[in-house]
């Protein structure tokens, strides 16, 4: 897959690893497009700099690895964006990261799908740190990391996860674009477990499927419970022990 990647920061840079040993071609791009060539130089010669204007053209994906309130005029200055996927990556932070800017009534990836019009927005990865996102994939059985991913457009999500397969995740669908407004505090929260919370870039949320027989063993044991809390409050005076 040709895929386009705007920004060269810390998850631009990781994407461009990532993508380009799943073997995917990479495009990428930055204000500066010197850092963007510093990247694709480090990555190989699946990644390669093209100026902003030239990114959308050669790409089948678009990436949007910058902060949100970049976002919209990073996009615009890629090319046309007609009936491209765009991948929208962000936690849409305050300038102090003490909260979200937006939320509850919309979302970071609503707000570029209503000022990108033609293109599909699929929101994802926002819930990935950087240095899970350009690690190697796990190997030896190892669980895989979870990429929650949403959106409108059942052939872009259907892209997307297949981006996010190939990468050595598991793709999890997490339903329309509006659900973006919970992914986002998810990532907000995700932040504060890494870095105020002292947990370190290492991590990433996860849903866990909770087995039936672990789900029937917890009924039982509930079940038996206020049979045995019955029994002893029944007891007749004479079985007590004594007083004296």
């Amino acid at each position: 897959m040709r895929v386009g990647i705007i920004g060269a920061g810390n998850m631009g840079s990781a994407f461009a690893r990532r993508l380009s040993a799943a073997g995917h071609d990479v495009v990428i791009t930055n204000r500066d497009v010197e850092d963007a060539r510093k990247v694709a130089s480090a990555v190989g010669s699946k990644a390669r700099a093209v100026p902003n204007e030239q990114l959308a053209e050669n790409a089948e994906v678009v990436i949007a690895a910058t902060p949100f309130p970049n976002q919209v005029d990073a996009l615009r200055a890629s090319g046309p964006l007609d009936g491209k996927t765009i991948v929208e990556i962000s936690n849409p932070m305050t300038e102090d990261m003490s909260g979200l800017a937006v939320g509850l009534t919309t979302s970071a990836a609503e707000e570029v799908a209503n000022a990108i019009r033609g293109a599909r927005v699929v929101k994802a990865f926002n819930t990935v740190f950087a240095q899970v996102l350009g690690s190697p994939p796990p190997s030896g059985g190892a669980a895989k990391v979870q990429v929650f991913y949403a959106g409108d457009d059942d052939e872009a999500k259907r892209t997307v996860r297949s981006l996010i397969e190939s990468m050595g995740f598991e793709a999890v669908d997490a339903g329309p674009l509006s659900n973006a407004r919970y992914l986002e505090p998810l990532g907000m929260l995700n932040i504060y477990f890494g870095y105020v919370a002292k947990m370190g870039t290492d991590i990433a949320p996860a849903v866990r499927k909770v087995s039936q027989p672990e789900m029937g063993a917890r009924a039982d044991q509930t079940a038996r419970e206020p049979a045995r809390a019955e029994r002893t409050t029944s007891r007749d005076p004479e079985d007590r022990p004594s007083a004296g």
